[in-house]
């Protein structure tokens, strides 16, 4: 089992908790981004920096993530492929994504995208708060027990 970041759009918060929680479960977990990223000095925790292209970051997790696996992103698109897959999804907010919930969500996501590009809808989610963090470390946690009692 791995953990996965959509690390270009994931808050700094959220991954400091990953890093805490990869070193303190013993989990690997790997950043992928666009950008070079900062993240502590430890072999359970790597990068896969890739190109600029529309969707790279994406297409590399979804192509690397497996079955048991983690991926923590908000892109619901990129949910949406991994768990086809047989991995669970994680938003940053601590909504998971299931095979019971994301092509809801996904459907969700893309009329919400077509109101906004019509102007009838507001722009994005406010920033990540304090009960946000505490809802994903949580759902963090109980993925990870359920993980271990299961491998």
């Amino acid at each position: 089992m791995r953990i996965w970041v959509d690390a270009d759009a994931c808050p700094v918060v959220i991954k400091e908790v990953l890093f805490k929680t990869a070193m303190r479960r013993n989990v690997r977990l790997t950043l992928v981004a666009n950008t070079r990223l900062s993240m502590p000095d430890s072999p359970l925790i790597d990068a896969i920096r890739v190109g600029n292209a529309f969707n790279e970051a994406d297409d590399e997790i979804a192509n690397l993530a497996e079955t048991g696996d983690l991926v923590v992103t908000a892109d619901i698109p990129l949910a949406d492929r991994i768990v086809d897959k047989g991995a669970t999804g994680l938003n940053p907010r601590g909504e998971l994504y299931t095979p019971d919930n994301v092509k809801g969500l996904l459907r969700m996501r893309n009329l919400m995208e077509e109101l906004r590009s019509a102007g009838m809808a507001p722009g994005g989610p406010p920033p990540i708060g304090p009960r946000d963090k505490q809802e994903f470390t949580n759902q963090l946690d109980k993925f990870l027990t359920r993980s271990e009692k299961q491998g």
